[in-house]
Parts: structure tokens; sequence; C-alpha cells
């Protein structure tokens, strides 16, 4: 579903039937955060998901609170691999074992 940054997003929900408006992310719904559109614009999730889409990733959402004032929150992610138990560094390429790089792509 497009996100209010017009962004297709597959955690992000929009009830508009017989004018309701009920919108959340159910990412951050999880994590019991509570979401703002305004997130929406600098989210990482829809970026990572058109770049990774393994099965065994899990992505984990958080709002960050900048120490400075003037700065917004943002959605920080965490990407977990279910298959090799261990903490993914680069949620947009994975954890490298799930879908190992092809030999011609590699750099000598």
């Amino acid at each position: 579903m497009r996100t209010p940054a017009g962004i297709e997003c597959k955690y992000f929900y929009g009830d508009y039937y017989r004018g309701r408006n009920n919108e959340e992310c159910r990412l951050l719904k999880e994590a019991s955060q509570k979401w703002q559109p305004n997130f929406c614009k600098t989210c990482p999730i829809p970026s990572i998901t058109r770049a990774n889409s393994c099965e065994y990733m899990h992505l984990n959402a958080r709002i960050t609170k900048p120490a400075l004032a003037f700065f917004k929150p943002r959605v920080q992610i965490s990407a977990f691999c279910e298959k090799t138990h261990r903490n993914i560094v680069e949620p947009h390429i994975g954890c490298g074992e799930c879908h190992p790089r092809l030999a011609e792509f590699e750099e000598q």
C-alpha cells in the first residue's frame, strides 16, 4: 500500500473504507512504537524491501530521537537472519549466506 510519502510499503496499512481514515505502520506497531505520517518520508524500509526480498530476513523498527532538538525523530531499522541466526549489518544486501553473490559480479 502507498504511504503518505507516496512510496509503496508492505508494512503500511490504511483503512479508508466509508470515510474512515485509519493509518498505521504495522512494523512499528509490532514494536510498540507510535507512528506518525511524517516518518514515511525518511523511512528506509521501502528501499530495503525493494533491494532484498529474502524470506529469512526479519526487520525490527524503532523510533530514534536525536540529541539535538531541531532534528526530527526517525525510523531506525535493525535486521536479523533467521536462517543463519545472526544480525545483518547492511539490510539492503543481506547476510550473504542465503543469497551468495555470483562470481561474475564480485570485484577482483
